[in-house]
């Protein structure tokens, strides 16, 4: 209990950092970043017990999959062919960006770091995991580096990670009065930032409510019983892991390894899809509230990156720190062409705010893309928000964390780099067909 107390003083401290240093503020660092980042230094610096970070390096692993499972829970599902047409336009280019990344990593990797630093193939992977995933998938990704035997990757994905973020909020921001001052954006007006986004305190007449009550307390908890949901998810995800591996060994050769280190929590997400999917048809009473299966799924989320950050191990990144440099920069300026070049081509309307979200959330968490966008778009008057939010329901399952994000690293490590590139290059080309088609269809 210890260590689970000085987690929460540690994430505690992290909010108060947030709220007193402007620094930090105008960066937009969520706080259990800046969390994660104070613990990481006062390890380092100070000989502090054993005791207090006990358990901390398997949180990740584990808080990973009640972050995935609550991905779709609380909500109806809505049918995919509503969600493709207000969205497809933006999947497209979404997908492009995001496959992007991984063939931007096997490029450079295969071409300049291999063959300069005598790195393995499966290092292509570290900036997209911690670009499109993000510090959650990072840490979570742990285990299946430690089950493919390089278990400094995931130091390595934390590290680009904390790369991607502050690069989404820097350069993203420099790109934004960029296009404010070339008139590429459809609201003229200054871009500016509210005191409630620099504090993060919403005023008290703006409160949403954290969820709705679904069940008497006397019978049960409503937080209790969404978590028996959460675990049902998990559950179901556990067992179709179990028939995976049943599956690989039937499997010849080193078909069965892509099975056997397969991540659990991409599982957990298709657990709550079917959860969801049960509830919508024999649940008429509505027992699963979204807001309360968001508190959940935050709640996780922010303790895992603490978690993971604050054991980064540093001297493993110090390693390797010039070849980490390089790919996250490699990731910032794929990112910055898409949006300075390509999304002008790829959309009509809306083509900065469009982009502008997309770079934030493929280089941080979704949130960042949403905080980019109100800052060039406060009021939502363009179609980029709603085309954003609606294309996170078809890209999530397999991207940033998604059944690729599971299976890339797997496949690099028993494949190379090679195939991935040619598999990420034909995505991009399909998805570039796609994207043309449709908007012949817009005109």
């Amino acid at each position: 209990m210890l260590s689970f107390g000085c987690l929460c003083l540690l994430l505690g401290l992290g909010y108060w950092l947030r709220r007193k240093i402007v620094l930090l503020q105008k960066l937009y660092l969520p706080a259990s970043v800046i969390a994660g980042l104070l613990g990481l230094l006062l390890f380092q610096t100070l000989e502090v017990p054993a005791e207090v970070s006990k358990g901390w390096n398997k949180l990740p692993g584990q808080l990973i999959n009640i972050v995935f499972a609550c991905l779709f829970l609380g909500t109806a599902l809505p049918p995919v062919s509503r969600v493709w047409k207000s969205s497809s336009r933006q999947l497209a280019y979404g997908q492009i960006v995001a496959w992007g990344q991984y063939a931007v990593g096997c490029f450079v990797v295969l071409l300049l770091l291999k063959p300069i630093f005598g790195l393995p193939d499966i290092f292509s992977g570290i900036m997209p995991v911690g670009f499109e995933g993000g510090h959650g998938t990072a840490g979570g990704m742990g285990p299946v580096f430690d089950e493919l035997g390089y278990s400094e990757m995931k130091d390595y994905a934390l590290a680009a990670a904390t790369g991607g973020i502050m690069g989404a909020i820097i350069v993203g921001m420099g790109l934004v009065n960029w296009a404010v001052r070339k008139g590429h954006v459809k609201r003229k007006a200054k871009p500016g930032v509210s005191d409630e986004d620099f504090s993060g305190i919403i005023p008290h007449e703006h409160r949403p409510m954290a969820g709705k009550v679904t069940v008497s307390s006397d019978v049960i908890g409503s937080l209790s019983l969404h978590l028996v949901f959460v675990g049902a998810a998990i559950v179901l995800g556990w067992l179709m892991k179990q028939g995976l591996l049943l599956l690989a060994a039937r499997l010849p050769g080193s078909g069965s390894d892509i099975f056997q280190s397969f991540p659990l929590f991409p599982l957990c997400m298709l657990g709550g899809v079917i959860v969801q999917l049960l509830a919508d048809k024999f649940d008429p009473h509505e027992h699963m509230d979204e807001g309360l299966m968001l508190r959940i799924q935050n709640c996780a989320l922010d303790f895992l990156v603490v978690a993971a950050i604050a054991t980064i191990r540093i001297d493993v990144v110090a390693q390797q720190w010039v070849p980490i440099v390089v790919l996250i920069l490699a990731g910032i300026l794929w990112n910055v062409l898409m949006l300075t070049v390509f999304a002008r081509l790829a959309f009509k309307d809306a083509w900065f705010e469009r982009g502008i979200a997309e770079m934030g959330q493929s280089m941080g968490v979704t949130a960042t893309g949403l905080l980019l966008l109100r800052v060039v778009d406060p009021d939502y008057e363009t179609e980029a928000a709603e085309a954003f939010a609606a294309k996170q329901l078809l890209h999530e399952p397999f991207m940033g964390g998604g059944l690729w994000t599971g299976a890339a690293i797997p496949l690099l490590a028993l494949w190379g780099g090679w195939p991935i590139f040619g598999i990420a290059m034909a995505a991009i080309t399909i998805w570039t067909i796609v994207l043309i088609v449709l908007n012949r269809r817009v005109r």
